[in-house]
């Protein structure tokens, strides 16, 4: 491995993600951030979650992640190429529905989106920026996933 590579692997990262909105039943929201400290390899994944439906409390979990799920969030904006894309034209957030999020620093690149929370892909194709704000959903959705997925697994499964 060269010494770039090596270099590479050990430049901070941070993603951040959130979605909310006032309704009926308040503000609800939900926030989760990825980061890794310079010159660590594993990561904190951090997720809040306000849904006032049930009456619930504020829900936060916290958890270390490895460093072979921070390669796969880190291949995951790569092959999407988010951060090429530009929120310019797309809806802006607004006192109609929600707002969401992303930011993301890989090294020395940063993006930072904000856009009115999407509700179906229709509000995708009216936007003037169809393609990019695809790329942009798309990429929201795979990565909740997994976080969902690590959440799950994480504070689901009970030792014997």
């Amino acid at each position: 491995m060269s010494g770039a590579e090596s270099n590479k692997k050990h430049e901070p990262f941070y993603l951040r993600y959130y979605s909310g909105h006032r309704g009926r039943f308040g503000k609800e929201f939900i926030e989760f951030d990825i980061s890794v400290e310079p010159g660590h390899e594993w990561g904190t994944m951090r997720y809040v979650n306000s849904s006032n439906y049930r009456r619930d409390e504020l829900i936060r979990k916290k958890v270390t992640i490895s460093k072979t799920v921070v390669k796969q969030i880190k291949i995951m904006i790569k092959e999407c190429e988010v951060m090429k894309e530009k929120d310019s034209q797309w809806p802006p957030p607004g006192s109609s529905g929600g707002i969401e999020e992303l930011e993301i620093r890989m090294g020395p690149e940063k993006i930072v989106f904000e856009t009115k929370q999407i509700q179906t892909l229709s509000d995708i194709q009216k936007s003037s920026d169809p393609e990019g704000l695809r790329v942009f959903y798309y990429f929201v959705t795979d990565v909740k996933a997994l976080v969902y997925s690590m959440m799950g697994l994480h504070y689901k499964i009970r030792p014997f």
